[in-house]
């Protein structure tokens, strides 16, 4: 096995581990189910450690959750935020989104998975939720956001809004994401809502 430790200027650290079966993994996983500060990613005989989650990235995902659960209120879509659970195929692949949702009815598999990146790393996080048929990969990085919609071949491919909230700016919700403070970022997102100032 390979590792490397990629260093950032975060307090997040990342180990990628190289040639890891599927059972080494599970392993690994048993072992450290019970530690909220570690974060396992799984592909294809890759593993990624990360640790401790950094508290820019626990800011990010709950605020871009907290305007999105907004928006769905104010406009009446039903959701079931499904939050961060892990999302497995047996023998390939293990990943765990900051938040998932599902749209209009609860199900299995959530329609929507959010991953904040912070500190970055080698797996493909697209490919973790292939196998699950995910509708909608949304990822935030570097203060931008970026949605991907699986297509009718099984690949995910780039789309500038969300097939579920075909209204929503994708920079609005970047603008309040970025205001110092949630709770007046949240109030003002739903009284633009409300006001239709964007649309």
């Amino acid at each position: 096995m390979a590792i490397s430790l990629l260093e950032q200027p975060t307090e997040e650290k990342l180990v990628t581990v190289h040639g890891v079966s599927w059972e080494q993994f599970q392993i690994i996983a048993a072992q450290l189910e019970d530690n909220r500060e570690v974060r396992l990613t799984y592909l294809a005989g890759v593993m990624e450690i990360m640790s401790p989650v950094g508290d820019k990235h626990e800011y990010v995902k709950t605020t871009l959750g907290y305007l999105l659960e907004a928006y769905m209120r104010e406009k009446g879509i039903r959701f079931y935020g499904r939050g961060g659970f892990t999302l497995e195929e047996p023998g390939y692949a293990s990943g765990t989104p900051d938040e998932s949702y599902c749209i209009g009815s609860n199900k299995e598999t959530p329609d929507i998975v959010i991953e904040v990146i912070v500190t970055s790393g080698t797996i493909n996080r697209k490919d973790l939720y292939k196998p699950k048929r995910i509708p909608e990969v949304w990822f935030w990085k570097a203060n931008q956001i970026q949605i991907f919609c699986l297509n009718e071949q099984g690949e995910y491919e780039e789309v500038n809004r969300s097939r579920f909230f075909p209204d929503l700016d994708p920079a609005l919700l970047l603008h309040y994401i970025s205001m110092p403070d949630q709770y007046d970022a949240v109030q003002e997102f739903i009284q633009t809502i409300r006001n239709n100032l964007s649309y």
